[in-house]
C-alpha cells in the first residue's frame, strides 16, 4: 500500500471521526435537541417504573449506567475483537428496563396471592369498628410485604387530607391489578350501598381464593404445552445448522432462484403460523 493510499485511508476515518464528534457535539449542546427529549422521556419512564416498586433512584443514574456499559463493551470490541458485541449492545440496552418490570409484575403477583387474606382482616376489623378508615389503620401492621406497604401509603395520604375512595383509587392505579381493582370495587360498593360489608368481602376473599387456585391449575396444565411450543420453535434452526454441519452444502438445492426460495418461504409462514397458532391457543386468560 502506498504513503499516497495510507495517507487517504487514515485522512478519510478522521474526517468521519471529526464529523461524528461534531455531530454529537451538536446534539449535547442543544437542550432541545432530540437526544435530550428522548433522554429526559427515558429517564421519566425509568423514573414511573422504579416509584410503583417504592425504589426512588433517579432513572438518570441507571441510564448513564447504561450508557456507560455500552461504551465499555464497544471498547472491548475495538481492542480485542469482541464477536458477540452486538448482542451485548442489546442487552445493556434492553436488560435494566425488562428486569425493573419484572420486578414490578412478580410484586403485582404477590399483592394478588395476598388479597384474600387482606379482605379477610378487613372484614374481621370491620366487625369490631363500622368504620372502614378505621378498619385500614387496624389492620396495615397485621398485613405482609408488599400489600403492608401500599395500605400504609393509602393510610398517609388519608391522614393528609385524601378521602378514603380516593386514597383506595389511587392504591389501585398504582398497583394495576384487575384482581385488585375487583376487591378495592367492593369494598367501595359495599360502603356506598350499605348492608353487611363484612359478609361481602368475606365471600370476595373466598372466590379470589377459588380464582387463584383455578389459575394456578390452568397455568401447570398449559405449562407442558408452552414448553413443547418452544422446542418446536427452535428444532426447525437448530437441525438446519446439525445438518449443515454434518453434511457440508446440504441445503445448496434451496438457492436455486425460484423453486429454492419458493420452498424456503413456505416452509418460513407455516412455522410462523404454527407458533403464532399455539401460541393462541396456549394463551389462557381466567
Amino acid at each position: 500500500m502506498t504513503p499516497v493510499t495510507l495517507l487517504l485511508k487514515f485522512g478519510s476515518v478522521g474526517l468521519v471521526a471529526f464529523a461524528l464528534l461534531v455531530a454529537t457535539w451538536a446534539a449535547l449542546a442543544d437542550s432541545a435537541s432530540p437526544f435530550w427529549r428522548y433522554w429526559h422521556r427515558y429517564c421519566t419512564f425509568l423514573e414511573r417504573k422504579l416509584r410503583l416498586l417504592h425504589n426512588f433512584t433517579p432513572g438518570r443514574h441507571i441510564a448513564v449506567g447504561q450508557i456507560g456499559a455500552m461504551v465499555l463493551i464497544l471498547a472491548i470490541h475495538v481492542a480485542i475483537g469482541f464477536e458477540g458485541w452486538w448482542i451485548a449492545l442489546f442487552v445493556a440496552a434492553y436488560a435494566p428496563s425488562r428486569y425493573i418490570e419484572r420486578k414490578r409484575q412478580e410484586r403485582v403477583a404477590q399483592i394478588e396471592d395476598q388479597l384474600d387474606g387482606f379482605l379477610t382482616a378487613l372484614a374481621n376489623a370491620l366487625k369490631a369498628t363500622p368504620s372502614v378508615s378505621n378498619s385500614f389503620i387496624s389492620i396495615q401492621p397485621l398485613l405482609p410485604y408488599p400489600i403492608s406497604q401500599e395500605v400504609d401509603l393509602a393510610v398517609k395520604e388519608m391522614r393528609v387530607g385524601s378521602t378514603l375512595d380516593q386514597a383506595l383509587l389511587n392504591l389501585g392505579g398504582r398497583v394495576s391489578s384487575r384482581q385488585l381493582d375487583s376487591a378495592l370495587c367492593a369494598i367501595l360498593i359495599g360502603r356506598q350501598l350499605g348492608g353487611d360489608l363484612p359478609k361481602i368481602l368475606e365471600t370476595t376473599a373466598n372466590t379470589m381464593r377459588d380464582m387463584l387456585r383455578l389459575e394456578g391449575v390452568v397455568k401447570s396444565k398449559t405449562a407442558e404445552g408452552k414448553a413443547q411450543m418452544y422446542v418446536l420453535a427452535v428444532f426447525p434452526f437448530a437441525f438446519a445448522v446439525v445438518m449443515n454441519w454434518m453434511q457440508p452444502g446440504f441445503y445448496d438445492p434451496l438457492r436455486e432462484p425460484i423453486a429454492g426460495w419458493a420452498i424456503a418461504a413456505f416452509a418460513g409462514v407455516t412455522w410462523l403460523a404454527s407458533i403464532l397458532m399455539a401460541r393462541k391457543i396456549l394463551s389462557v386468560d381466567i
